[in-house]
């Protein structure tokens, strides 16, 4: 039995970003046509690599920066949760680039709630595998306040349930603006306790 279902979701890609550094306060991500992906994540941005450091999001399994496998390759958000996040702070023209996102898709509904172990797949099998749901940060806050003084600070609140996910590379490959990507999940039910 495949341990994947291929679903009738699809998602295209309709905005791409790099952080080619990182900074200790905001997030600044540069704006791409395409992008290449090794096993390590995008090529030449600030996240790649096969391993990343421990950080907040992960104390109560490791000690602050304890080398672990880097699951946080790829940041993905959709454009609709993107617009629900806008209109709740009242700016008009978001900037995807203040999220610190790699991809933003549109089409794919409720984006930040599909399963962990997912996979995104383009039709040219460029593949991510979805880790699990990404949490506001305050960088992105901050980033937002530097261009929209006073809107940037209830980032936090109105982006709960809507950041998108955090994914790694499963098939290297190119994507572009204009990819679509096919959404598989799990073959399983829903864990119970």
């Amino acid at each position: 039995m495949p341990a994947l279902i291929p679903t009738e979701y699809f998602c295209e890609i309709t905005w791409l970003g790099a952080i080619t550094h990182r900074r200790a306060i905001t997030v600044e991500t540069q704006p791409r046509d395409a992008l290449d992906l090794d096993w390590d994540g995008p090529v030449g941005a600030a996240h790649s690599g096969r391993t990343r450091l421990s950080d907040s999001r992960v104390l109560a399994q490791h000690d602050r920066d304890t080398p672990i496998s880097n699951v946080r390759q790829v940041s993905l958000v959709s454009q609709e949760e993107v617009d629900q996040i806008a209109a709740d702070l009242g700016i008009d023209d978001f900037d995807p680039a203040w999220l610190g996102a790699t991809i933003v898709v549109k089409g794919l509904p409720d984006f930040s709630h599909v399963p962990p172990s997912s996979r995104l797949q383009a039709d040219n099998k460029t593949t991510l595998i979805v880790d699990m749901q990404n949490f506001p940060c305050h960088q992105i806050g901050k980033t937002i306040e530097l261009d929209r003084p006073g809107q940037g600070k209830k980032f936090k609140e109105v982006a709960k349930g809507k950041r998108g996910v955090t994914a790694w590379v499963e098939r290297p490959g190119r994507l572009a603006l204009g990819d679509r990507l096919a959404l598989h999940i799990p073959s399983q039910r829903g864990w119970q306790a």
